[in-house]
């Protein structure tokens, strides 16, 4: 006599579905494949010939379109249309953990004439069936939302005491933490140090815009990129510059959870943030990006023109047997737009403003004696900031107490929301200024380290220019100019405005490179 239990109706064939609910339980935990071999024993046991599996990796809450595994049992159905199937799954809770969903798949499958059978439920077509599914869709709802409460409870406590419990940043990665405690971010080098630079270049005008460290992190071999072709997307660098994990702090605003000290090691100090987000808000734009613009025209966007004074354009231009490449102006209304100046006119041009700002070798060792002077008296001054910063620290931590004493005492909405948001930036100018406050004056043998270089500079600013790449070359424009000089398609350029340094070793010099004495 054959064991075999035969299904009511028609239908012959099965497909079985399977779901776990992280990627984690798929790899460690074998929950698909035990969930495959009940519902494969079950179809034998009742003369069915299953002919795929669809298994799933996601949440069961939410709108099961969402799962690709449900969405390709679908699509399989639509395929067979006219042919009935039995869908074996291994328990309710896999089938929906939304009551909203639960009965939204059902009539999906009834439309396909499907019929979901389940290991440890029977489904009745009968008032009290209906009934008794209804209450286990809504207990699977329940305990959904239950595990979800106490998951965020969780999350939000650890965020509380300083920890990051999302997933860990580019240039960070998880490791467990001494004596204990769950897991915490540590440097992950040397893709650290990398977004460490485009951070700290941000922040000093090193990278005046977004784009600019989009070409920068581009560039970095180690930086993961979005795009098959090697690039990121600009909302990438967008939401790196906004980070505060990398100052080593932690929030979670959705939570109600503001900005404190993290459990991890910060790879800016915070007043670098904060210096970043005053950036981002000021409203920076990148210009188009474009593929030559690093390599063909480096002077494009910073020489402006004599007439309008707006930063002229470049492109190449295609004649009848070769492309030639040149500088104009664009700007509406200006006498010179469109008027072509030659690469080579302009860039000639300005070599030559680059090698005459170096100054003799007899200078040097009065600049070095400036030098000292001035950090001399830097140092002064940061002693005496130090007592300000410490000043305004404590004034800061009174505003706060007063505001939370007022909002404490208000019943009005409106006002307590403005109370929290002077609060919130209150705390973190706190954290500024308490930095500022510890941050140690640099000894003499940061003196020495920062002369060498500084010197250097001075001392060659067109090699390091001719030999740099494209962002070494802005650093250059930067450092050297105060304003960006200008240019007339007549005359070439005017006196430049160059920084302070450069400035002061010109006043020194003559016009034969001789000391003015």
């Amino acid at each position: 006599m054959s064991n075999v239990q035969k299904i009511e109706g028609e239908a012959h064939a099965a497909l079985i579905y399977c779901r776990v609910s992280s990627v984690r339980q798929r790899t460690d935990g074998g929950g698909l494949e035990s969930q495959e071999k009940r519902c494969r024993s079950y179809a034998e046991s009742h003369g069915l010939n299953v002919e795929a599996v669809f298994p799933d990796d996601v949440s069961g809450g939410g709108d099961f379109m969402k799962r690709p595994g449900m969405v390709a049992l679908l699509s399989y159905l639509d395929a067979q249309p006219g042919k009935s199937y039995v869908i074996v799954f291994d328990d309710l809770k896999r089938f929906a953990r939304d009551r909203e969903f639960h009965w939204k798949l059902r009539q999906e499958l009834a439309a396909r004439g499907a019929v979901p059978k389940c290991l440890n439920f029977n489904f009745e077509d009968t008032p009290e069936g209906e009934f008794i599914e209804t209450i286990m869709a809504a207990q699977g709802h329940l305990e959904r939302e239950q595990n979800r409460r106490q998951v965020i409870q969780k999350m939000k406590a650890r965020v509380e005491s300083g920890f990051w419990v999302f997933r860990a940043p580019v240039g960070y990665k998880r490791v467990s933490a001494k004596g204990g405690g769950g897991k915490v971010l540590v440097p992950d080098e040397p893709l650290a140090s990398s977004v460490r630079e485009a951070l700290e270049g941000y922040a000093i005008g090193r990278f005046a815009t977004q784009s600019e460290v989009k070409r920068f992190l581009e560039r970095d071999p180690y930086f993961p990129k979005d795009r098959k072709d090697g690039s990121l997307r600009p909302m990438t660098v967008t939401r790196l510059l906004k980070k505060v994990v990398y100052a080593g702090h932690v929030e979670a605003p959705k939570w109600g959870v503001a900005v404190r000290e993290g459990q991890h090691e910060g790879l800016i100090s915070f007043e670098t943030y904060q210096r970043i987000q005053d950036n981002l808000e000021g409203k920076k734009r990148a210009p188009a990006a474009r593929k030559d613009y690093n390599v063909d025209f480096p002077l494009r966007g910073f020489v402006a023109c004599n007439s309008c004074g707006n930063p002229m354009t470049a492109a190449w231009s295609t004649g009848k047997y070769r492309r030639y490449a040149y500088y104009r102006c664009e700007t509406r209304g200006c006498d010179e737009k469109s008027k072509c100046i030659p690469r080579a006119k302009l860039e000639d041009g300005f070599e030559d403003i680059l090698k005459s700002l170096t100054p003799s070798q007899k200078l040097y060792g009065l600049v070095k004696a400036m030098f000292a002077d001035a950090w001399e008296m830097r140092a002064q001054q940061a002693h005496a900031a130090k007592g300000e910063w410490k000043r305004q620290l404590r004034d800061a931590e009174k505003q706060v107490e007063e505001l939370i004493d007022r909002l404490v005492e208000t019943d009005n909405r409106t006002v307590a929301k403005k109370f929290e948001e002077r609060i919130d930036k209150l705390e973190r100018q706190k954290i500024v200024l308490a930095e500022k406050a510890e941050k140690k004056v640099p000894s003499k043998a940061r003196l020495e380290e920062c002369m060498e270089l500084t010197l250097k500079f001075l001392s060659s600013p067109w090699n390091i220019y001719k030999n740099g790449s494209h962002a070494a070359k802005q650093t250059v424009l930067r450092l050297a100019f105060a304003e960006p000089p200008r240019y007339c398609r007549n005359e070439g350029y005017g006196t430049p405005k160059t920084t302070f340094p450069f400035k002061v070793l010109g006043d020194l010099t003559g016009i034969n490179g001789e000391m003015v004495l």
